[in-house]
């Protein structure tokens, strides 16, 4: 929490370097957008908001914060689960008005702002598809920095992978290219919003040959058969098919397994991989057949929409023993309510060739993340979900890798923190030092010295 007095004179100098329309305080019209995020539970409240166009609108907010001693925070697509899109009583960055895409050839150059969604109905128009995540209303930047596990990871990869090229205002309101940096690109390819504020990017576009995809739900009472089926296929399918599952609950079905597998390779090919999805059980119900990257999307966030209250964790498993499976199937019957559930994402294919040191991002390997998602409404007791959330955590622990996936993970989570980057911990430690010495930027957790060293003692 700032003081009255320092934010008093950055709201004064905000408004003397910027236009007077982008600065935006509690009371103001324009506030409550700018400072709420898709996750309901988060009350943070900001002090001050600005919605830049420019780099300089950019650089000039940085700095005024640094001159008056005010913390602040980056908003992109208020996709953020933990909050830290938003800083209690300092200023929050809101790049909601930069959201411009453009094509060139085979890449997109984006807004920082920019949605997922908006970046793939810009390919679609050139018949193009983008590494994104799961659904479309995610901001692009906070995503790919983190990671950015998608439905066409087994073809394109991570969307971290596709991160080409990036311009960056960091905490000295310098604009840096990361064209002169090779250095500041590896550390935003997997190690997050952690430098600067990104202005714009570049990222690679893959062609699109036909998508073939959807979803089909499995009932609960062969949760155990689907998810050994499940490991079985993921262990050996081919590049072409991402499938992701999800324990789930769904109106007028109850509890059951919901699986999405996207086909993304040779189009001959897609009928096999949709037929052994659907031999994981006996469907309830089945919608596959071609499709486009867009579509995908939106069933998505049509599933989820803003405003439910939500706690993540996550753990990062080898593969699906069948000791995991049993702990997953009890895990998901002892779920405090139906918008509890896991979900498993399959990691392979071409993110699994992508050089171990060529981004910050830490295991290459193929490996399954769990993803634990406590969602409630308003009026429901959050402790009783955060409970079930972090035992289902621990209850992986001794099943689990080292680490876990960065977008989820919470600063406190001191031994998935020191590991969650693998043996990139002290590159990244160095680069935060040389970009960022005095911690202004903070998104997803960083290991520290400390924590470092803790984990390299018990590795040894």
């Amino acid at each position: 929490m700032c003081s009255a007095n320092a934010i008093a004179e950055l709201a004064c100098r905000l408004r003397e370097r910027l236009r007077v329309d982008c600065v935006h305080r509690p009371g103001d019209a324009e506030y409550a957008g700018t400072s709420t995020l898709w996750n309901g539970a988060v009350t943070t409240r900001p002090a001050l908001v600005v919605r830049p166009r420019t780099d300089a609108e950019v650089a000039a907010a940085v700095t005024a914060a640094q001159e008056c001693g005010v913390g602040l925070s980056v908003r992109g697509g208020g996709h953020d689960w933990a909050g830290r899109a938003l800083y209690e009583g300092g200023l929050v960055i809101d790049l909601g008005d930069m959201r411009d895409v453009r094509i060139e050839r085979d890449t997109a150059v984006i807004g920082g702002g920019s949605l997922a969604g908006d970046v793939v109905a810009a390919a679609a128009s050139h018949g193009a598809n983008v590494a994104t995540g799961t659904v479309g209303v995610v901001g692009m930047a906070g995503l790919s920095l983190g990671g950015g596990y998608g439905l066409l990871l087994g073809t394109a990869g991570l969307a971290a992978d596709n991160l080409l090229g990036a311009e960056v205002v960091l905490a000295d309101g310098r604009l840096v290219s990361t064209e002169d940096d090779r250095e500041l690109l590896w550390a935003l390819r997997g190690g997050g919003g952690n430098f600067g504020v990104v202005t714009r990017m570049r990222v690679r576009l893959h062609p699109d040959h036909g998508l073939v995809g959807g979803m089909v739900l499995f009932p609960w009472e062969e949760a155990a058969t689907v998810l050994a089926r499940y490991a079985e296929l993921t262990a050996s399918a081919s590049d072409g098919l991402t499938l992701l599952l999800e324990m789930t609950f769904v109106p007028d079905v109850g509890p059951c397994l919901l699986a999405v597998p996207v086909w993304s390779g040779e189009r001959r090919h897609a009928d096999a991989a949709v037929g052994d999805v659907l031999r994981l059980g006996t469907p309830i119900t089945s919608s596959i057949g071609p499709t486009t990257q867009k579509d995908l999307l939106e069933q998505f966030d049509q599933a989820v929409s803003n405003g439910m209250h939500w706690d993540l964790r996550t753990r990062t498993v080898s593969a699906l023993t069948p000791e995991i499976i049993d702990l997953l199937i009890s895990s998901a019957e002892a779920r405090p309510g139906p918008g509890a559930g896991i979900g498993i994402r399959q990691f392979h294919g071409a993110a699994t060739r992508v050089g171990a040191d060529d981004t910050a991002f830490g295991l290459r390997t193929s490996h399954v993340v769990v993803e634990i998602s406590a969602g409630r409404g308003p009026d429901e007791d959050a402790s009783v979900y955060r409970k079930w959330a972090e035992d289902v955590r621990m209850a992986l622990e001794p099943h689990a890798l080292p680490g876990g996936y960065p977008n989820f993970l919470l600063p406190d989570q001191d031994e998935q923190v020191a590991h969650a980057y693998g043996t990139h911990a002290a590159r990244l430690i160095a680069a935060k030092q040389s970009y960022d010495p005095r911690q202004v930027f903070t998104a997803t957790p960083l290991p520290n010295r400390g924590r470092r060293e803790a984990g390299a003692h018990s590795e040894a």
